[in-house]
């Protein structure tokens, strides 16, 4: 089956937002047995959105758009897919009553706007949102389908995952593809590929080689007529990498950093704590993003000023002699908060960033330490002095260094 994706909004073509939503979707569309051709983002225009529908339906088998579905007057998905088909939207009180009940429970009255969410024309159904006002809608006409889904990824994707992806595997009996994606770390991408170059260059399973900024990424791809049979071909493939990798594989598909650490150390009761500098709180921020994280992550201290490190442990002779972009400060970070937040790990990050060197050291120099009892792993960092890729970079070899020292436990 032939797919497209048009992702609805004039945010999206002015740059204001980027199309996460599109992506999303594309990432999961292959193990649904659906081939995507075409990712499109079309404004907040009837005219266009109806000519983009009226076009997908004549090349694809099956249309998915996400956003246009609000109160306002220029979220018009619904009217571009009725334009699209000939056909005249009707509310449906039913749907209208459910609109007015979710706002009774929130103590407001509902918005007359609100209404145009209860249209529906003959040729679709609602595809209910338990996690806002907008529904969806299921369009089938003529052997094709539009699958129209809100745009906000919290109402998005449950959507999607509990209602159109179940549908879609009762119909589609396409080939499915299946991918298993290998994430390492410490090796460069030539050594990367060199040690595995025998799986390059084959059709199924398919073994392609990225850079990331959480290190280098093998995706194994394969087609088969169901998942279990994708599942096969990929696993001996899958092996084989694994265990000439093994010392540098930190994690798997759409695994993080920050997961795959969250994960170990709550599997061994351990927790963490940070102090970081050059990195201004990206570490801190990627920690907490995983759910949990209260149970592992004591706390942490963006310590851009000499003072507040020496203030939350750290020697002052260690800066004055060695200077707060050096090892011995990292380190002494590491223990220092460690000791300070009673952690069981520390980690502690510096570095230069900026438009010229200072005292000898040039800019995207770093400093890594983590520290644990009788124990400090200690790193320098040679890094593209750009302050967004420094942020990233020291943030996630820090927790993925940290995920290797404790599976050495």
């Amino acid at each position: 089956m032939k797919g497209e994706i048009l992702s609805v909004g004039t945010e999206l073509l002015m740059g204001e937002l980027a199309d996460t939503n599109g992506s999303w979707v594309a990432a999961r569309l292959p193990a649904l047995g659906i081939q995507l051709q075409y990712v499109t983002i079309v404004g907040d225009n009837l005219d266009m959105l109806a000519d983009a529908f009226s076009r997908g339906l004549q090349r694809s088998d099956i249309i998915f758009t996400t956003g246009g579905l609000g109160p306002t007057q220029d979220d018009l998905t619904r009217e571009g897919v009725a334009k699209a088909v000939g056909e005249t939207p009707v509310v449906q009180q039913e749907v209208v009553r459910d609109l007015e009940r979710y706002f009774q429970g929130r103590g407001t009255a509902m918005p007359a706007t609100n209404i145009k969410q209860a249209y529906l024309i003959p040729s679709a159904r609602f595809i209910p949102n338990p996690n806002g006002t907008a529904p969806g809608w299921w369009t089938q006409r003529n052997g094709k389908i539009i699958v129209n889904m809100p745009g906000p990824p919290g109402e998005m994707h449950p959507m999607f995952e509990d209602q159109v992806a179940p549908k879609l595997r009762e119909i589609v009996k396409d080939e499915v593809t299946i991918t298993r994606n290998i994430k390492t770390i410490g090796l460069g991408e030539g050594a990367v590929d060199e040690t595995v170059s025998e799986f390059f260059g084959k059709e199924n399973p398919y073994l392609g080689i990225y850079a990331k900024q959480d290190g280098v990424h093998l995706r194994i791809i394969a087609r088969a007529k169901d998942a279990a049979a994708a599942q096969k071909l990929i696993q001996p493939v899958e092996q084989a990498i694994v265990s000439r990798l093994a010392p540098y594989v930190w994690g798997y598909d759409e695994e993080t950093p920050e997961q795959a650490v969250g994960q170990a150390l709550v599997q061994r009761g351990l927790t963490l704590a940070t102090m970081e500098s050059v990195s201004g709180g990206y570490l801190v921020n990627s920690i907490t993003e995983v759910p949990d994280c209260a149970s592992f992550f004591k706390g942490g201290v963006v310590a851009v000023d000499d003072g507040l490190k020496i203030a939350n442990g750290v020697p002052a002779e260690v800066i004055q002699k060695h200077g707060a972009v050096s090892q011995q400060a990292a380190t002494a970070m590491a223990q220092a908060i460690r000791r300070t937040l009673g952690a069981d790990f520390g980690i502690g990050v510096v570095g230069m960033v900026g438009s010229r060197s200072d005292g000898g050291r040039q800019v995207g120099l770093a400093y890594l330490a983590i520290a644990a009892q009788g124990q400090v792993k200690e790193m320098e960092l040679r890094i593209p002095p750009r302050r967004a890729v420094m942020k990233r970079r020291l943030a996630n070899t820090a927790l993925i260094e940290l995920k290797r020292m404790i599976n050495a436990l």
